[in-house]
């Protein structure tokens, strides 16, 4: 890779946001040239939790920064039990930093925590990308369904048959793909981010089941969300039901969908160059 730097190799920072909480971040890729890519963590992940093979080729043409929202891994603070507190906390974070505004990619829970930034502040987020995700009150995005439940919720510590069960389909090609990914994620051998306490974890869910209260104001409240939106997801996604990710599509003005066949919830990391591709394409258009 040329004048840029691997996953791998960026080295972990901290920045003080106003609200007297030290973000921790790895900032990589073309720095300082364009608009900044910030993404946002799925639910129990952390820094290091990002597929260096979906990471490292948008870094190749854009200024990518990944971050520990409060509360997680090396930052500090407590994480809150609301979506909308998320979102406020990634603000902080964004200003900390001194950017007016930023593209973003949230992946799962950090795709509610996307949404919620574009309705609250919309002119801080340029552009979105949602992975794996879904719309506040859509059908069963809520408390999720007990195999799913039992590997990454009541677990202590979930393990990599865990993530394969609940990221990847179970078919052959689509464990392979979920192997590799995780040999890749857990390359960096030392300097690893601090991961997810169980508090961290129990107020991470309660926000996600809170978010998935049916209130009758999806179709409504997506329809105010102006910029333009990248949607990927697997086929057959049993922690965010894939018509979820259809509903944001259906509804956003400005979106475009990609449907990864053989996927799970883990479709940008079994299709790496697929959405790497997708994504630059997408914020350069």
């Amino acid at each position: 890779m040329t004048n840029t730097l691997e996953l791998v190799e960026a080295e972990l920072q901290h920045v003080q946001g106003a609200n007297g909480v030290s973000y921790a971040y790895r900032r990589l890729g073309r720095v300082n040239q364009g608009v900044p890519l910030v993404f946002l963590q799925h639910f129990r992940g952390d820094i290091d939790n990002w597929d260096p093979a979906l990471v490292d080729p948008i870094a190749a043409e854009r200024d990518v920064i990944l971050f520990d929202n409060a509360g997680i891994g090396a930052s500090t603070g407590v994480v809150p039990s609301t979506v909308a507190e998320m979102a406020e906390g990634a603000i902080s974070f964004i200003e900390a930093l001194g950017f007016a505004q930023v593209d973003l990619f949230g992946f799962s829970l950090g795709g509610f925590v996307a949404q919620a930034i574009a309705l609250s502040r919309p002119a801080i987020a340029r552009r979105l990308v949602l992975a794996g995700t879904g719309p506040q009150g859509a059908a069963g995005l809520g408390a999720w369904s007990q195999d799913v439940a039992d590997r990454l919720v009541l677990k202590v510590q979930p393990g990599g048959e865990d993530l394969l069960y609940v990221f990847y389909a179970h078919t052959p090609s689509s464990q392979g793909a979920g192997q590799a990914s995780l040999g890749r994620i857990f390359q960096r051998q030392s300097g690893r981010d601090t991961g997810v306490s169980l508090a961290a974890k129990d107020a991470q869910y309660e926000a996600i089941v809170a978010w998935g209260e049916p209130d009758g104001q999806v179709a409504q409240r997506l329809a105010t969300i102006a910029q333009p939106t990248l949607i990927l997801q697997g086929d057959n996604d049993i922690m965010i039901p894939t018509e979820a990710s259809r509903t944001l599509a259906e509804y956003i003005p400005n979106a475009r969908i990609t449907v990864f066949a053989d996927a799970s919830h883990g479709s940008i990391f079994q299709y790496a160059p697929e959405a790497a591709d997708q994504t630059v394409a997408f914020l350069a258009d």
